[in-house]
């Protein structure tokens, strides 16, 4: 896949783009999102997307990291339509994982230039710092997750999980919403997220309870290598790899249907 780097940004661009997306990722696995969410991120693209996956190193202020993020993102767009002709009239939308979700919701409050047709929220979380530690010990198994967590002073994150959803109730311009909650997911805040939405967009929010947990969006779809003797330990590993891509193909179909809805235009409300 040809990925290009442009102004710090991840690009994939279609022959015929029919949209573009925004990408943001997680706390700890977002500063290379072409490579830890690269399944995801390239069935999008084939499905005729234009990729824009923005890199941030976490720190504390994630209002500042919002900013960061959008202006790396337009400067990146912009060359595509100076460059490569990208018709200018594509609809734009944000998709995040985690905390990323949190930053395009930043963005969609704070930044009122921002025109957006849609965000598609994986697996929201909303911690106050005291309460993300805690994760970032549970993450540490995930490569790339380590390097930077130390040398970050603890405080509380800016805006503060309250001053978030003050901003978003406020200020959230953003009406069409899809929401992704996993069902093996305790880091998941996303129905007191699809809540504080219904009241501001009162019939734009869907949203899906799928199988999976907190880092299925994170999976490689790489094709498991047998060696020249097939023994029960390689059936076990393809047969679990089997099901856990399962799990990632529900999510990409979700998103392709929210995207291009055919009557009635949202999917079905699950019982959360």
């Amino acid at each position: 896949m040809n990925w290009q780097e442009i102004f710090g940004n991840w690009v994939l661009m279609p022959r015929r783009p029919i949209g573009v997306i925004h990408f943001l990722g997680g706390a700890f696995v977002a500063a290379a999102p072409h490579l830890t969410y690269r399944r995801l991120l390239e069935f999008l693209h084939d499905q005729g997307y234009v990729i824009i996956a923005t890199p941030f190193i976490n720190t504390f202020d994630h209002e500042e990291i919002a900013e960061t993020v959008l202006w790396s993102f337009n400067r990146a767009l912009q060359v595509l339509h100076d460059r490569q002709n990208l018709a200018r009239n594509l609809p734009i939308y944000g998709m995040g994982h985690s905390m990323g979700c949190k930053l395009h919701l930043l963005i969609g409050s704070l930044f009122e230039s921002v025109e957006r047709s849609g965000n598609m929220l994986l697996s929201f979380n909303n911690f106050a710092a005291k309460e993300a530690i805690p994760f970032m010990e549970q993450m540490s198994t995930v490569p790339m997750l380590n390097q930077f967590s130390s040398t970050m002073p603890l405080t509380e994150f800016v805006p503060s999980p309250e001053e978030t959803n003050r901003i978003i109730t406020k200020q959230y311009l953003v009406q069409r919403n899809l929401l992704i909650k996993f069902a093996n997911d305790n880091l998941d805040q996303s129905l007191s997220l699809a809540r504080l939405l219904e009241d501001i967009a009162p019939g734009m929010i869907t949203t899906q309870r799928l199988r999976g947990n907190h880092l299925t969006p994170l999976g490689q779809g790489m094709k498991f290598q047998m060696g020249g003797a097939f023994s029960s330990i390689d059936a076990v590993g393809n047969l679990f790899q089997q099901e856990f891509f399962k799990e990632l193909a529900q999510v990409e179909q979700t998103i392709i249907r929210w995207l291009n809805p055919a009557p009635p235009a949202n999917l079905a409300q699950p019982d959360w």
